[in-house]
């Protein structure tokens, strides 16, 4: 039996490090839209140019638009498209899943 093309299709996608995690980010925020540096903050551990790289492999695959607001000082954020919020939302029962059967250390955020 071969495997299902569909699947492998998006775990191509999804399967990549950082790429799951920059959709599910970017879902959770105010319209789907982040500035770069809150992205960078918020997910500890991608280095800029990682995380300019997986942008762009996302904005190539339409999951996200880059928004280039021209005003002085130029502003750029990120934003889900339609096709990426709908794969945020295929997201969700595997997240489900997880807090179900997998055995996650949660850090305690402290307060400064």
């Amino acid at each position: 039996m071969k495997a299902c093309p569909y699947i492998e299709a998006s775990f191509q996608i999804i399967g990549k490090k950082w790429n799951g995690q920059l959709i599910h980010y970017l879902s959770l925020c105010t319209d789907n839209t982040a500035h770069f540096s809150d992205i960078k903050r918020d997910l500890t551990g991608i280095t800029s140019r990682a995380l300019s790289l997986k942008l762009t492999e996302l904005a190539e695959y339409q999951l996200i638009e880059k928004l280039v607001d021209g005003t002085s000082p130029v502003t750029i954020s990120y934003q889900l498209t339609e096709k990426g919020r709908t794969l945020a939302d295929s997201l969700k029962p595997i997240q489900k899943w997880a807090k179900q059967y997998m055995n996650v250390e949660i850090p305690i955020e402290r307060e400064e």
